[in-house]
């Protein structure tokens, strides 16, 4: 087994608030999994997580701003993907740890973690 030693630097103590903010709201928590699926449009997000455009618009712009999410434009249009292709397994790393503190949750159709 290869031991690796991080040390904790500044940087890395605000990155890891930036990402600890965007998963304290269910709104991004849902844009990061529907992205970690596929890239998408805004209004397509909106329509699937039950929001408004306007919250979607604020939502992405909090993502951008923490640095998870990038828009792309495209015509007359802009689609949103993870900013960093280590992000998908990373959110299905972190999924398998709240299932195994908590075994009950999500399972089935229905979250019971809330």
């Amino acid at each position: 087994m290869v031991s690796v030693t991080l040390t904790a630097t500044a940087t890395h103590s605000a990155a890891l608030a930036r990402l600890g903010h965007a998963l304290s709201d269910t709104t991004r928590v849902g844009i990061l999994l529907a992205l970690r699926e596929a890239p998408g449009y805004p209004s397509d997000l909106a329509g699937a997580l039950g929001v408004s455009r306007q919250v979607m618009s604020n939502q992405l712009a909090c993502l951008r701003g923490c640095g998870l999410v990038e828009s792309v434009p495209e015509g007359r249009r802009t689609w949103y993907r993870l900013a960093d292709p280590h992000l998908a397994p990373a959110l299905d790393e972190l999924m398998r740890v709240v299932l195994y503190v908590e075994p009950g949750c999500c399972s089935g159709d229905t979250c019971t973690c809330a």
